[in-house]
């Protein structure tokens, strides 16, 4: 019988898209992104996955600590950098690289000279998301000083990040390319631009002459679970495969008459008599609490209508198209034949929201990698 509520993690699928990552970026290192717990994947185990990719990327470094620590060897490298003393030395000790994107980190580092070992680091150029980085005339400065640190591992990597390369017709991200080329031709060190949207959409991103180049390394992230970064698109119209679904049951069944109305508040009236299916599964499991009436629910692989408010263990849906639907049934939330992508335009959301969602009561099953 389906568990009350459970995932299904195909991790064939995550090597799969990280196959479609090479074909989309053949000439780049791969640098996949695993933060935030894998995407809700589980990040050491993603990362087990993902064993032919060249290094992984984190938001922090509790993050790269953890993977350290379960064995992973790659190079990792920390998105967020660090804030701290402490967290440096924490770099210092697992070997993880760090992005450089303050003032303040760069004056830890000139303090530090007497510690051990030596940080790889990413300096950042903010070439528009306007969040982390340095601009113009601070970035060369930013980058003379780290080369006066003795704790900085040279060459320095250059990194920027991109604000609209989802939306294909936003110029903003040729103008990003064109900035950070033009900032860092002349400079040594590897150089990493590209998101799952760069790496598909924007060819430009990942090729060139050696001296025009925007990506030694590409960050795929979405993509690796089976999504596409691009509105409209699900990650099969790009060659990828889901990794995660969502499953429950019905466990109950019941008649409503005309008139009535479903769930929390009355939302939702039943405008002729409706055979109604309950559903163990709701915003406590991480099913979107403002998922729309309407939504589609499989329900013994046929679409059948949410309706009425998600509530914490519950949801519903119109069964009048099973009339002969029982407690017991399986229900995908989310999985084959119902992409997340879908699922979340209809919570006015992003696949991200839902897949890093899952909450800790929710069964994982993996498959794969036997």
């Amino acid at each position: 019988m389906t568990p009350a509520a459970c995932v299904r993690l195909d991790l064939d699928a995550v090597r799969h898209n990280l196959a479609q990552v090479k074909r989309y970026a053949p000439d780049n290192k791969i640098m996949a992104v695993i933060k935030a717990n894998g995407y809700g994947h589980g990040m050491a185990r993603v990362a087990t996955a993902l064993d032919l990719a060249d290094g992984f990327a984190v938001a922090r470094v509790d993050e790269g600590v953890r993977l350290r620590q379960a064995g992973f060897k790659q190079a990792i490298t920390v998105l967020q950098g660090f804030v701290c003393v402490d967290e440096l030395l924490q770099l210092l000790k697992y070997q993880l690289a760090a992005v450089i994107h303050t003032p303040q980190q760069i004056a830890i580092l000139q303090q530090q000279a007497d510690a051990d070992g030596k940080l790889a680091v990413w300096l950042k150029m903010d070439t528009g998301m306007n969040r982390l980085g340095f601009k113009g005339a601070d970035f060369n400065a930013a980058y003379q000083q780290l080369l006066g640190c003795a704790r900085v591992e040279q060459p320095i990597n250059l990194i920027t990040h991109f604000a609209n390369a989802d939306d294909l017709l936003d110029d903003k991200t040729r103008r990003q390319i064109d900035l950070f080329n033009d900032a860092v031709k002349d400079y040594p060190g590897q150089r990493s631009i590209a998101n799952s949207a760069g790496i598909i959409g924007w060819p430009n991103v990942r090729f060139g002459s050696a001296q025009d180049r925007a990506s030694d390394w590409v960050r795929p992230g979405l993509m690796l679970y089976g999504c596409s970064p691009f509105a409209g698109k699900t990650g099969a119209d790009f060659g990828l495969q889901p990794v995660m679904s969502l499953h429950s049951r019905l466990i109950a069944v019941k008649d409503v008459a005309a008139g009535e109305t479903v769930g929390y508040s009355g939302t939702w009236q039943c405008k002729t008599a409706t055979r109604l299916g309950v559903i163990s599964i709701g915003y406590g499991d991480g099913y979107h609490r403002h998922t729309k009436s309407g939504a589609p629910v499989l329900v013994n692989g046929q679409r059948e209508p949410l309706i009425g408010r998600v509530s914490m263990d519950m949801i519903t849906v119109d069964l009048n198209q099973q009339p002969d639907a029982q407690p017991g049934d399986p229900v995908t939330l989310w999985g084959e034949g119902l992409p997340v992508e879908e699922i979340a335009r209809y919570a006015e959301t992003i696949p991200y929201t839902l897949l890093c969602g899952i909450t800790q009561r929710v069964q994982v099953i993996e498959q794969g990698l036997d």
